[in-house]
């Protein structure tokens, strides 16, 4: 009997934790994990490649870049204990797709409703900066998630990156690429073969809040819109 798409997701995830693929990401979050911060000096760091993590069944797929080194690194869920995460599910809980505003680790009891969150690179990269190869090793999880997330109608990409690499999967999935090269820009939004709805955000960053780049209400309204997006194909 096949597995279920839950099971087949709870085997990629276990995949993605045990991933010791790209040498320099392997050092550089095992190091950050032994040196640590002086504000978490107390806890113990994840340290090690983070699995996406949602609801099997959700319409809405959200696609990041990598975890913080502070941040997912050390609490071992995406978005989970920084800046970023804070804004993003602030803006998740307002439109309804988490049960609460914040995450600042894993037993926290943050559930998401109908929304799957994964990203293009699993391991905290130096500099936040992932080389060509490192996106390329780490792409069949993203192609493999494609596949087995069956119900997805709407993907939120977060930042050009989020954007470009799941394009790339996309097409690495079997799946057709848009009639036109599709190009990055806020709310930006292409509907895919087979009715799929590609929408576009700046990515969360701390850099792109405080300066007023991505504001809550841009960002409230990415996650409005895919509400109405999810209604339309429902």
């Amino acid at each position: 009997m096949p597995a279920s798409v839950p099971e087949e997701l709870r085997r990629l995830q276990a995949a993605v934790v045990n991933c010791r693929h790209c040498p320099r990401l392997v050092a550089y979050r095992q190091q950050v994990a032994r040196e640590k911060v002086r504000r978490y000096r107390e806890e113990t760091y994840w340290g090690k490649p983070l699995p996406g993590f949602g609801d099997p069944a959700a319409t809405l797929l959200i696609v990041g870049l990598a975890p913080a080194a502070h941040g997912g690194n050390r609490t071992g869920r995406m978005f989970t204990g920084d800046r970023s995460g804070e804004f993003l599910f602030r803006a998740l809980y307002a439109a309804g797709f988490a049960n609460q505003p914040d995450s600042s680790h894993r037993g926290d009891g943050l559930c998401l409703r109908n929304c799957y969150i994964t990203a293009a690179v699993r391991c905290a990269p130096p500099a936040n900066k992932p080389t060509a190869a490192e996106f390329q090793a780490c792409r069949p999880f993203l192609v493999r998630e494609i596949l087995l997330l069956e119900h997805v109608s709407v993907v939120v990409t977060l930042g050009r990156i989020g954007f470009d690499a799941f394009l790339k999967a996309w097409v690495e999935a079997g799946r057709k690429p848009p009639a036109r090269p599709p190009r990055f820009s806020h709310a930006a939004e292409v509907t895919l073969p087979g009715g799929i709805t590609l929408l576009a955000s700046y990515h969360p960053s701390q850099r792109n809040t405080q300066t007023g780049l991505l504001t809550a209400a841009m960002f409230s309204g990415i996650f409005h819109r895919v509400r109405r997006l999810i209604g339309r194909a429902g």
